[in-house]
């Protein structure tokens, strides 16, 4: 399968590492075995039967093979080609939904706590670059939009169930609704400590020069926290103009971002929350995000 037009990219300038690129996916051998079911979260609902359909490969508008005997044809690059056109293969850890227009995944090399994929399944779709695809077709860029939305709420449900315990305003919160239960009184929205809003902790966007071929959108969680993220290339993919939000499009003419410049991925590394500039010493703001994490938790 060709992977399209935009293949032959400087390595320089990609995101990822050689190694990422070349393991987006994962054999058939160990995606079949899922004896293992994920524990319950926020997106175990989405692979419930009653909540997404299981399309069979006649089904599908893109042509989804009974079986993959081997991902030969997704490599490299066209790594995240395997699940969109077999994400029955993959287990709920990695898969997490698909129906007829969209997959989504966990990021197989996650650059925060919480880090998912989009990918689009119109085969029209697939192979173009973001700015491409979302930039003169409104229906389409509407309809991300729209799946997007879905999926930062799904995100921040997620992160409200891993981290609330943390957080001083939803103790404040549950603090507010104990006290009132035990006076026998109603619960009264209006004058209960409005908790935590996790929705803010999420965004969302593409990268200026995707590393994959695949057309694909990122949600992922504002913390920057995991052992995934490595590199300076890797940080300042999400915490500079390198990654431009689903909301800013349709982009205007002049937006410099139209123009993919190398220096987003050169820029000095700064802090996401504090804004302490670390220069060119990723070891030192490592060490900072584990510090920041903590304090992020508890807000």
């Amino acid at each position: 399968m060709d992977s399209g037009p935009h293949d032959e990219r400087p390595v320089a300038q990609d995101s990822l590492t050689g190694q990422e690129i070349s393991s987006t996916t994962i054999p058939p051998s160990t995606a079949n075995n899922d004896s293992n079911p994920p524990k319950r979260n926020a997106f175990t609902v989405l692979r419930s039967p009653s909540k997404k359909k299981r399309l069979s490969a006649k089904e599908s508008p893109v042509s989804i093979p009974k079986t993959l005997p081997a991902f030969t044809t997704f490599t490299g690059r066209a790594g995240l080609g395997a699940y969109i056109h077999a994400p029955e293969s993959f287990p709920g850890s990695r898969v997490i939904s698909y129906d007829e227009n969209f997959v989504v995944t966990n990021d197989l090399y996650p650059k925060s706590s919480i880090h998912l994929l989009l990918l689009p399944r119109q085969p029209e779709k697939q192979l173009l670059h973001p700015y491409e695809a979302l930039q003169e077709d409104t229906e389409f860029l509407s309809t991300i939009q729209e799946e997007v939305r879905k999926l930062k709420l799904l995100v921040a449900k997620e992160l409200q169930r891993r981290f609330s315990k943390f957080s001083s305003k939803d103790r404040k919160r549950e603090e507010a609704i104990e006290n009132a239960l035990e006076a026998g009184k109603e619960l009264d929205e209006a004058t209960l400590p409005p908790g935590r809003d996790w929705s803010k902790e999420v965004i969302a966007g593409i990268h200026s020069h995707p590393s994959m071929s695949h057309l694909h959108i990122h949600i992922l969680s504002v913390d920057r926290h995991n052992k995934c993220m490595r590199h300076r290339k890797h940080y300042n993919s999400f915490n500079t103009p390198f990654l431009v939000g689903v909301d800013e499009f349709p982009l205007k003419k002049e937006d410099m971002r139209r123009r993919f410049k190398e220096k987003f991925l050169q820029e000095d590394l700064v802090c996401w929350r504090c804004g302490k500039n670390f220069g060119n010493k990723f070891a030192r703001l490592k060490v900072h995000l584990e510090e920041e994490f903590e304090e992020w938790k508890k807000e």
